[in-house]
């Protein structure tokens, strides 16, 4: 869910790239990073432990207006994609507004994609979210690789439901569909926090239109008092 912070008139939403290990997560924030203004970006940031990492790092969106007088912020987020490094991503996932699942194109990688996908299915069930709720775009990474995998193939892995993901084919490496691939998650949040919007006003307006009317105010009395005469009105 978005974050608004009042004292400086700011609107955050994060963003978390997940996936298997060594899949492009964190090649994707450093191409994004280096490919935005110095001005409008954030640090980014490794926090380490003895076990694991995270990094992130934020932006200002300057053409998102999405909450008149508040300025968007987004929040980029990964952690790494071993499975003993679960606990670390259930955690990051938490209140994440969009997703961006970064698959690894090679073919010997295909069992490892489809596991660290049910891996974060399950995780987001266990923050009480779920891929129905989150906008999600699946990124098909290092297809410049000889070995890499059919496109349907990997479609019918990942993508192969209900409800079809946006997906792109991307070499992170190099920059492409990097770019693409943000634009895509980042128009998803702010297009389901504008319907959020709507929908609370809309709830709001019905709360209203059932209230019971207030009871008029009574009537003055316009009579004249008792031993006194009504005041004459001018010609």
């Amino acid at each position: 869910m978005a974050t608004v912070r009042k004292e400086d008139k700011i609107l955050c939403f994060k963003i978390v790239y997940c996936g298997t290990a060594l899949s492009g997560k964190t090649t994707n924030l450093s191409q994004i990073h280096s490919r935005l203004e110095p001005s409008g970006r954030g640090e980014m940031v490794s926090l380490s432990t003895a076990a694991d990492r995270t990094l992130f790092f934020d932006f200002l969106a300057v053409e998102a207006n999405v909450m008149q007088g508040y300025r968007t912020l987004f929040q980029l987020y990964t952690v790494p994609g071993q499975i003993s490094y679960n606990a670390s991503l259930q955690l990051v996932l938490k209140q994440a507004d969009g997703i961006v699942f970064v698959a690894d194109s090679q073919i010997d990688r295909q069992r490892d994609n489809l596991q660290s996908f049910q891996t974060l299915e399950a995780n987001l069930r266990l923050n009480g979210n779920s891929f129905d709720r989150l906008p999600l775009v699946l990124q098909y990474n290092k297809r410049d690789l000889p070995n890499a995998a059919p496109v349907e193939y990997m479609e019918f892995l990942l993508n192969n439901r209900t409800r079809r993901f946006t997906s792109f084919e991307a070499d992170a490496a190099k920059g492409r569909n990097v770019l693409a691939t943000l634009n895509a998650v980042s128009q998803g949040v702010l297009a389901q926090f504008h319907e959020r919007l709507v929908r609370e006003r809309l709830e709001l307006e019905e709360e209203d239109a059932s209230a019971e009317p207030p009871e008029p105010p009574e009537a003055p009395d316009l009579r004249a008092r008792a031993g006194t005469a009504p005041m004459a009105m001018a010609p």
